[in-house]
Order: C-alpha cells, then structure tokens, then sequence
C-alpha cells in the first residue's frame, strides 16, 4: 500500500503554517497553533482518528485569532485531501455520535469531492462563552474550511448543548476523527474509485 501522508506549508502575510499528516497512524501529534483549545481539540481529533499529525503556526495573534483558525482549516482539509490522492479503495463514508456530560455530537462525512459544512443546533450557541477568545463561530470557520479544501460533505448535529465550550467541543472534534478514520479506511472489496462518476475530485 503506498503511504498517504502529505507535507504542506502555507505562508501568507497573516500566517505561517507547516503541517505533517499520516492517514495511517496510531494517534499521534504535535500541535503547536498559538490558539490553547484547538491544539486540543486538534490532538483529541487525531487520537481517536489514528492519524498521525504535526502542525506548527504562527498568525497575526496581536489582532485576533480569526486568520490563524480558518488557515489551519484550510491546511488540514488540503493535506487530507492531497494524501489520499485519487481516493480509490476508499470507504467513502463515517459517522459518529459520541457524548460528553448531557451534550452529543454526531458527525457524518461523505468524501464525495463536494465540500459543504452544515452545522445543527437547535439552541442559541452565542449565549456560550467564549474560551481562549474561541468561539462556535470560529468552530464553524474551521470546519467550513476544513471541508471546502478536503471535498467532504460535513453535517455535525449538537444536542442538548452545554453553556461550557470546551463540554460542546470535545465531542465534535472525537467524533470527527472517528468518522473520517472510518471514511478514509480501505476497503479490500473496492477495486476502484468509490463513485459510480469513476473519479471522485
């Protein structure tokens, strides 16, 4: 089996940023973003994914956390994507529902070459404080970016949120590793491409 993992930097005038991924890990990371609650929800995400995954930035910290978050969306969704190549084999599709205290997040990815985000909540997250400055609105940039440069569709569903954001985000990030470790397992079955199109982009 060739090795999927991807090697990408990405400077602009806003961020600096190295990433290493290996789809066939065992869970292991380095995550240094400058932003305390992703690094853990990032190292949450590849531990229960069993990727393997370095990240290192540096952002324009001084004015907000906004370039720094979505530019790693973008990164990560990128490396997935260059490291799984033409994508064949795949199993295309993972989900996941994994609760912590009274909230459960439920994660469906489809790697269909579409990137589209959807986030469901049925109550008012802005009433949430923030943490590190982080917020669900930065939670739905990064996922958003994430999966606009990966090709995946992403529906996320909370229930019965918490007024704590870490309680609301540790579920979200677990269950995505477990559902994209899911999507991106190789089936022996599938000789090809997992579409009917032939080619997934």
């Amino acid at each position: 089996m060739n090795k999927r993992t991807a090697n990408i930097s990405r400077r602009t005038k806003e961020t600096d940023i190295k990433l290493k991924l290996n789809i066939d890990g065992v869970g292991k990371s380095k995550i240094d973003t400058g932003i305390g609650i992703l690094d853990h929800m990032l190292e949450l995400f590849t531990f229960h994914g069993l990727f393997n995954l370095d990240i290192i930035a540096k952002g324009d910290m001084k004015i907000d956390l906004h370039h720094t978050n979505e530019d790693i969306g973008i990164v990560l969704g990128k490396a997935f994507k260059d490291a799984l190549g033409e994508k064949k084999g795949i199993k295309r599709f993972g989900s996941a529902s994994i609760p912590m205290e009274e909230v459960v997040a439920g994660v469906t990815v489809d790697i269909s070459g579409r990137g589209y985000f959807k986030l469901n909540i049925k109550e008012d997250y802005e009433l949430i404080k923030s943490e590190d400055g982080y917020n669900f609105k930065d939670l739905e940039h990064f996922l958003d970016s994430f999966s606009k440069n990966l090709g995946v569709n992403l529906v996320v569903k909370v229930e019965n949120i918490s007024k704590d954001l870490h309680t609301n985000l540790e579920p979200i990030f677990k269950a995505l590793g477990i559902a994209l470790d899911q999507a991106t397992q190789l089936d022996p079955r599938r000789k090809g491409i997992p579409s009917t199109k032939g080619v997934i982009d």
